[in-house]
């Protein structure tokens, strides 16, 4: 059968050919997403004994695992939060014309392709006990810890987070109309009463964004509480727990239900965000945003 004659044909029948060509897509995300998605969701639900919910009680029936849940959020939240506290105020300053701009959001993305294990190598030269750091330090009878700790991944998860936050709070606020905050200054409105009645509820949107997609990027962190945490103690994160069920233990139900769990405090985390930010203000930024 021709072309022509196939298009006829779809045609005939009502089939838009637009469509046929998202099926190649929707084929991937079923292979590569959703099938491994439902895949983990079922096997965590198929222990070896205990029933169907017995992973999931092994977890929390256990302190050492259950505590992941905490060890995580102390790393993941406090990042996530600094990040975008500090991106808004650079951001802010650079979003109308800066000079050295262009320079500055490429060194910032230096970090982003690096990624954490380069950044945590660089980070035990740095900031190690032999380090630059404590070697500048020569009034110090002993070296500062600042690595192996929890000090030392809540670091890494700032440098490797800090360019992704800023640079989606940069888009963010290129997107906002300049003109409204020059209209507020012509009626008498200072910087800061700009800022706060202004800009920061037009930029709302992009915060709560921001903020998720920054926590979820901290909250799944493993090299990085490897490389320069202490796995085993302060630092042992939910990922680790997972790791140490599925491929030390050969225990996958229950690295599963590990996953899931840590899935869910993800979303629950994400769906509170969301939740505050539908009391702001919602509309349109007035420019292309």
């Amino acid at each position: 059968m021709s072309q022509v004659a196939w298009r006829h044909r779809l045609a005939e029948r009502g089939i838009d050919r637009q469509l046929w060509l998202l099926v190649p897509g929707l084929a991937c995300v079923l292979a590569l997403f959703v099938y491994p998605f439902a895949y983990g969701i079922g096997l965590s639900f198929q222990p070896a004994e205990g029933g169907v919910f017995g992973a999931y009680r092994t977890f929390f029936a256990d302190a050492y695992q259950r505590d992941t849940i905490a060890t995580t959020l102390g790393l993941a939240l406090p990042a996530a939060i600094l990040n975008v506290a500090a991106s808004v105020p650079i951001a802010y300053r650079m979003r109308g014309r800066f000079r050295g701009k262009r320079l500055l959001t490429t060194v910032l993305v230096v970090p982003i392709t690096l990624g954490t294990v380069l950044t945590a190598e660089g980070l035990l030269n740095y900031l190690g006990p032999t380090g630059w750091f404590n070697r500048l330090l020569f009034f110090v009878d002993e070296p500062i810890r600042l690595t192996n700790n929890y000090w030392g991944v809540f670091f890494s998860l700032v440098i490797t987070g800090f360019p992704f936050a800023f640079l989606l709070i940069l888009s963010y606020l290129s997107g906002i109309d300049p003109t409204l905050e020059r209209a507020a200054a012509t009626l008498g409105a200072g910087r800061r009463q700009r800022f706060q009645r202004i800009t920061l509820p037009l930029l709302a949107p992009g915060l709560a964004t921001t903020f998720c997609l920054t926590f979820v990027l901290a909250f799944s962190v493993f090299p990085s509480a490897v490389l320069v945490g202490d796995p085993a103690g302060s630092t042992r994160v939910i990922s680790i727990a997972a790791y140490h069920a599925a491929y030390e233990v050969y225990d996958y139900p229950l690295g599963s239900a590990i996953a899931v769990v840590m899935g869910v405090v993800e979303l629950l985390v994400v769906a509170i965000v969301l939740g505050l930010r539908s009391l702001l203000y919602t509309g349109s930024t007035g420019g292309k945003g």
